[in-house]
């Protein structure tokens, strides 16, 4: 997919592509809430406690404050987004849920 992104939401893909890489984790995610500040996060695959790197993400974002999301971004080598990925990013307003593989090409847009 080629498509010009916005230095904002290349920014969270960098940043879960950075997560990603420093926890060696299958996914990294980042958001950017509706006052602009971002968090990111890895899978966490505990025996008693399993979330994908985006729902840590938003749990991040909603323990700071956050009301709504403006973006998400999850890099993955999946193809499509997880349904409760989608649901969390649904959760928090109209926020859009960007996918991209390791490498950080964009593979979709969703929401």
């Amino acid at each position: 997919m080629t498509e010009t992104l916005d230095p904002e939401d290349k920014k969270i893909i960098t940043l879960a592509r950075a997560a990603r890489a420093r926890g060696g984790t299958p996914e990294g995610a980042a958001v950017r809430d509706e006052t602009g500040r971002t968090y990111a996060a890895t899978t966490v695959a505990l025996p008693s406690l399993r979330l994908s790197a985006l729902q840590v993400a938003v749990a991040m974002a909603v323990s700071s404050g956050a009301k709504s999301l403006e973006a998400a971004a999850v890099v993955t080598e999946a193809d499509d987004p997880a349904e409760h990925d989608l649901a969390a990013v649904e959760d928090m307003g109209n926020g859009t849920l960007f996918l991209a593989g390791p490498d950080g090409s964009l593979k979709g847009r969703y929401i």
